[in-house]
């Protein structure tokens, strides 16, 4: 049984997004140099990359314009918070906790991301009370 195709996206169309979501919308040859920097595509990949990004609605087209313009359909912190959503749900049993928990004690945080951490903590108890 084939297995559903996701919405979310892979490796590839995460290193597409940022792109746009760093340089706003673009042409495919400004999209096609900026994943040359991180793997050798070549033009036509990127071109069907951007095809299958179109159809899962994760970019736009503007087709008034030539070359075509892409951009990011999807706002970072949104597309952030799905991955996180799913990753919570299938490897921490949607325990937020869990994960967090783990991210901390993985590896050593800054001063600065400590207090980042005391700050939202103290943010999030103020508007339980």
């Amino acid at each position: 049984m084939a297995r559903p195709a996701s919405n979310q996206p892979t490796e590839v169309e995460l290193q597409i997004l940022r792109i746009l979501w760093h340089n706003g919308p673009s042409p495919v040859r400004d999209i096609h140099q900026g994943l040359q920097a991180d793997k050798q595509t070549n033009y036509s990949t990127t071109v069907k990359m951007l095809a299958v990004m179109l159809e899962k609605g994760l970019v736009k087209r503007d087709e008034t314009v030539s070359p075509y313009v892409y951009q990011a359909a999807i706002t970072q912190q949104r597309t952030q918070k799905k991955i996180l959503d799913s990753l919570v749900q299938q490897v921490y049993d949607g325990s937020r906790m869990s994960l967090v928990m783990q991210a901390l004690s993985t590896g050593r945080a800054s001063a600065e991301e400590i207090e980042e951490v005391r700050a939202l903590l103290d943010k999030l108890e103020r508007k339980q009370s």
